[in-house]
C-alpha cells in the first residue's frame, strides 16, 4: 500500500502549490488569499519510482473551537490521524510564527513522523533562513520552493525513507474506479450526502451557502466495489458570482462533471426547483455523462408538497427520459442503497458494450418497423452501424444519403438502441456516416474506336424504331 503525505500548516503557506507540484496537476485550487483551501484533498504524486498518497489541508487553526475555521481544524485532524508522513510547511519569508509553534506542538501529540519543509526560498540563503527553525525540534528542515520546483524530490526522498517498496508492491495495478461527482446549486445537501456515505466527516458540510470551493476527490468502498467520490462546489447562476475565487469554484466542478462517469444532481426538495437545476441538468446531458437524480430533504415534506415537487419536477426535466430519480434524505441515510443501484446501472449503461452484428440487426429491425422519410427523389438507406465509443455509448450509422435524416428519426433509433440493449440512466449518441462513392470525381474513359461505331450504330436504329 502507498504511503500516505498529508500537508499541513497554517494559511497561505503554500501547502496547496505544494500538492500540485507533488501531484503533477492543478487539481487545488491556487490563489494569493488565506484560508482557500477548506476540505481534505487526495491526489496521487510520484516521483522516480516512489508512488504515494499526497493529501491537502486548510490552513490549521487548532486554537479554534467554533465555526468554519473550526470545521477546517476538524479535517486536519482526521488527516493527521490518516497519515504516514507528515509534511508540516512553513513559509521562509515569513520566518518562524507563534503560529507555527502552536501547530508544532500539536503535530508532537500525534506520533507520526514530521518533516519540516520551508517553503518560498527560491533566490534565499537556505541555510540562513532554516536555522531559525530548528527551534521546533522537528529534525532538519528542508528548504523548497513549490513555485519553481526546486528541492521537491529531496523532500520526497526525505520523507519516504522508511517506505521501502518490495517487487511485487512496485507491479501492483489497481483497477480504475467509478467516478461519481456529486453537482446541484450550493446548499442542496451535497457534503451532507458524501459524508454520509463515508460513515465519517470526509468533507466539511456547513449551513452556509459557498462552503465548498474545491472539487474534493475521495476514494471509497460501497459494499465492497470501489468508487471515487467527488465533491463539488455549488452552481449558481453566472450574474451571482462575483468571486474570482467562485468563478474558479464553478470550473472546477464543470471539469470534475466531464471527469465523472455518473454525475448524482442533487435537488433541494424543501426548496422550489429552479430554471439553474435545469440549466445545471442541461450541461451533463450535453457532456453525454451518466445522469441520477438525487431529490434531497425529503423527509421534511407532507403529502401535499410532495405531490407539488412531482409535478415540477415532470415538468422541467421532461428531457431526462433516460435518467432515474431517487426522494432521499441525505442527513437520515433514506434512500442511499437504492440510489446506489441506480448509479451502478448508469455506470453499466455508459461503459457498455455493443456487439456489431446486434446493432446491426436493430437497425434493421427499426428501418422494417418505420423507415426514414424521402428525402428529395430516393429514402435515406440505413446499411449497417457499429459503437464508435463509450460514456456515452455512441453509435455509428453507416448509408447512403444520411445527411437527409431528419432528427426525429435520429431521436426514434436512440430510443430503440436504448430500449433493446436497457440503456438505462446514461445519454446515447446515433451518429450518421455516408459511405464514400469512388467513382463520385472520376470521368469516364474516353470509348476506343470500335465502342464508338457500335454506339452509333445504337443510336440509329432506337432513331429509326421510335422515330
Amino acid at each position: 500500500m502507498n504511503p500516505t503525505l498529508v500537508l499541513v500548516g497554517r494559511p497561505n503557506v503554500g501547502k496547496s502549490t505544494l500538492f500540485n507540484r507533488l501531484t503533477r496537476g492543478r487539481d487545488a485550487i491556487v490563489a494569493d488569499m488565506p484560508g482557500l483551501t477548506r476540505d481534505r484533498h487526495y491526489g496521487q504524486g510520484k516521483v522516480g519510482n516512489k508512488p504515494f498518497i499526497v493529501v491537502d489541508t486548510g490552513g490549521f487553526e487548532p486554537v479554534v473551537k467554533s465555526g468554519i475555521l473550526f470545521a477546517m481544524a476538524k479535517q486536519t485532524l482526521q488527516a493527521i490521524d490518516e497519515a504516514d508522513v507528515i509534511l508540516f510547511v512553513v513559509d521562509g519569508r515569513q520566518g518562524l510564527t507563534p503560529h507555527d509553534k502552536i501547530i508544532a506542538e500539536q503535530l508532537r501529540k500525534s506520533g507520526q513522523k514530521i518533516q519540516l519543509v520551508v517553503n518560498k526560498t527560491e533566490g534565499m540563503n537556505t541555510s540562513l533562513i532554516t536555522s531559525e527553525f530548528h527551534e521546533l525540534g522537528l529534525g532538519n528542515p528542508c528548504a523548497v520552493s513549490a513555485t519553481h520546483g526546486q528541492n521537491i524530490t529531496e523532500l520526497v526522498d526525505l520523507a519516504l525513507v522508511p517506505f521501502e517498496l518490495s517487487p511485487e508492491e512496485e507491479k501492483t495495478t489497481v483497477a480504475a474506479a467509478p467516478k461519481i461527482a456529486i453537482v446541484g446549486r450550493p446548499n442542496v445537501g451535497k457534503s451532507t450526502l458524501i459524508n454520509t456515505l463515508l460513515g465519517e466527516e470526509g468533507v466539511i458540510a456547513f449551513d452556509q451557502p459557498g462552503t465548498t470551493r474545491d472539487s474534493i476527490y475521495i476514494d471509497f468502498h460501497y459494499h465492497q466495489r470501489p468508487y471515487t467520490l467527488i465533491d463539488t462546489a455549488g452552481l449558481r447562476r453566472r450574474g451571482k458570482v462575483f468571486e474570482s475565487v467562485e468563478k474558479f469554484s464553478v470550473i472546477k466542478t464543470l471539469q470534475a462533471i466531464e471527469d465523472a462517469n455518473v454525475v448524482v444532481l442533487v435537488l433541494d426538495a424543501q426548496n422550489d426547483i429552479s430554471d439553474q437545476d435545469a440549466h445545471i441538468a442541461g450541461f451533463v446531458l450535453e457532456t453525454g455523462r451518466a445522469l441520477v437524480v438525487a431529490i434531497n430533504k425529503w423527509d421534511g415534506l407532507d403529502s401535499y408538497q410532495r405531490e407539488t415537487i412531482k409535478r415540477e419536477i415532470l415538468r422541467r426535466f421532461i428531457f431526462l427520459n433516460f435518467a432515474k430519480f431517487h426522494f432521499i434524505s441525505a442527513l437520515q441515510a433514506k434512500g442511499i442503497h437504492e440510489l446506489f443501484l441506480s448509479i451502478d446501472t448508469a455506470y453499466e449503461a455508459a461503459m457498455a458494450s455493443l456487439p456489431t452484428p446486434k446493432l446491426t440487426r436493430v437497425l434493421h429491425a427499426a428501418v422494417m418497423k418505420q423507415s426514414p422519410p424521402r428525402g428529395g427523389m430516393s429514402r435515406p438507406k440505413l446499411r449497417y452501424a457499429h459503437q464508435g465509443g463509450s460514456n456515452p455509448p455512441l453509435i455509428i450509422v453507416h448509408g447512403s444519403m444520411l445527411n437527409h435524416v431528419p432528427e426525429t428519426y435520429r431521436r426514434y433509433l436512440e430510443n430503440t438502441f436504448r430500449d433493446f440493449f436497457n440503456l438505462e440512466g446514461t445519454p446515447l449518441r446515433v451518429e450518421f456516416r455516408v459511405g464514400h462513392n469512388p467513382y463520385a470525381n472520376k470521368k469516364p474513359p474516353p470509348l476506343t474506336e470500335e465502342e464508338a461505331r457500335r454506339a452509333h450504330s445504337r443510336r440509329r436504329r432506337n432513331r429509326k424504331k421510335y422515330g
